[in-house]
């Protein structure tokens, strides 16, 4: 008899683990449909930008000849954005949009090489994309800079952003939509936080301070509740994807 009670309440706890797995499931999937379009458009948005640039490249290199390594460059700028566009319309989930930002990050390098070629100038050194926006291009500065209610950190800043945070201007920030608001991408929450590996996880020097920096110190999140969260859906899913790796740590 007591064999019987004991396989009965086993089979009942094992009903209920399962059918809290598919909630659990269900509520993910759901998740990542609320989440996927906001991000979606913002890809496009990035893409769009790329293409902007790529035409006003080649207004001004019209009837100018190109080296074999600048025509390489441009070749891999067109590629990129080739490539970009279609990264965007294969996007399924939140986390799709990280190789898009890759693609274009790698984009924009090549054209910034493109027009240091023709110029007759070295090739820039490949720093991370401008902080505040990453549609700016390649940063050329690190500069201080502390967002509302945050502390004060170096970020990598494009000129111009640079020279308006230096006489105490507020830099042109990327926004996007939360609800209702517009925030700083940083301030998005998680569904961004691929978006922004995309375009910084590339810089190893700075990757896991970096992104600490971004979606920790600048109160992008919960990092308590993220980590809670996490810690009661078991330690295996906390290396799933780098933005809940970072939601922890404070730098």
């Amino acid at each position: 008899m007591e064999l019987l009670v004991i396989l009965v309440l086993l089979a009942v706890v094992l009903v209920a683990v399962g059918a809290s797995s598919k909630r659990k499931q269900a509520r993910e999937l759901e998740r990542q449909q609320a989440e996927l379009e906001p991000v979606k458009k913002l890809a496009f948005e990035d893409i769009t930008a790329l293409g902007v640039e790529l035409q006003s490249l080649d207004a001004d290199l019209a009837g100018q000849p190109l080296d074999p390594g600048a025509n390489a460059d441009y070749q891999r700028a067109l590629d990129s954005y080739e490539a970009a566009k279609t990264a965007g319309d294969r996007l399924a989930r939140p986390e799709d949009i990280k190789h898009v930002t890759e693609i274009l990050e790698d984009g924009r390098y090549a054209m910034a090489c493109v027009r240091a070629r023709v110029a007759g100038e070295p090739l820039p050194t490949r720093r991370p994309p401008c902080f505040f926006d990453p549609r700016h291009g390649l940063s050329v500065e690190d500069v201080p800079y502390t967002p509302p209610g945050g502390a004060r950190r170096e970020v990598p800043a494009c000129a111009l952003d640079a020279e308006r945070v230096k006489v105490g201007a507020a830099p042109d920030i990327r926004q996007v939509m939360v609800g209702s608001q517009r925030v700083p991408y940083w301030q998005g929450g998680r569904a961004y936080q691929p978006y922004a590996a995309g375009y910084f996880g590339g810089f190893a020097a700075m990757d896991f301070m970096f992104m600490g920096l971004m979606f920790g110190a600048f109160g992008g999140f919960d990092a308590l509740g993220d980590l809670g969260e996490g810690l009661g859906e078991g330690l295996g899913e906390i290396g799933d994807g780098m933005g809940d790796m970072f939601d922890g740590f404070d730098f």
